[in-house]
């Protein structure tokens, strides 16, 4: 069964330096407002999620988020988190570090669509 929501290595190696100074962590897709479409990391429970709001899976034992009517235009696409030296001007925890989250994708084919486990809803 396909993920919806990969990470790279070195993503993985930032969320293990985030997760010893913040505890657990929560990532969210933003839906294009100050960063564009940029995944912001915070720590758990830090970020409100809505019941607007689906999880699309996990990513190196993080919960990964989006807005639901963003995952309508995202749902057939693959989503992979890296991380780049750049500062954003946003709220997520790397960007003291000078780094940047980010999210490459990929179109799944379709016999992985066939097989895409379902978005969990959000209960608040």
């Amino acid at each position: 069964m396909p993920s919806r929501v990969l990470i790279t290595d070195a993503a993985a190696a930032v969320i293990d330096q985030l997760r010893a100074v913040h505890g657990p962590l929560m990532f969210h897709q933003s839906g294009g407002c100050c960063d564009g479409s940029q995944p912001m990391c915070y720590a758990a429970g830090e970020f409100r999620l809505g019941r607007s709001d689906v999880k699309l899976g996990e990513i190196h034992g993080c919960p990964f988020y989006m807005e639901r009517s963003q995952f309508e235009c995202w749902q057939h696409t693959q989503l992979t988190i890296d991380v780049k030296p750049g500062r954003g001007s946003s709220f997520s925890l790397e960007i003291p570090l000078g780094l940047r989250f980010l999210v490459d994708s990929r179109v799944f084919t379709p016999e992985e669509t066939a097989g895409l486990p379902p978005v969990e809803p959000v209960e608040a």
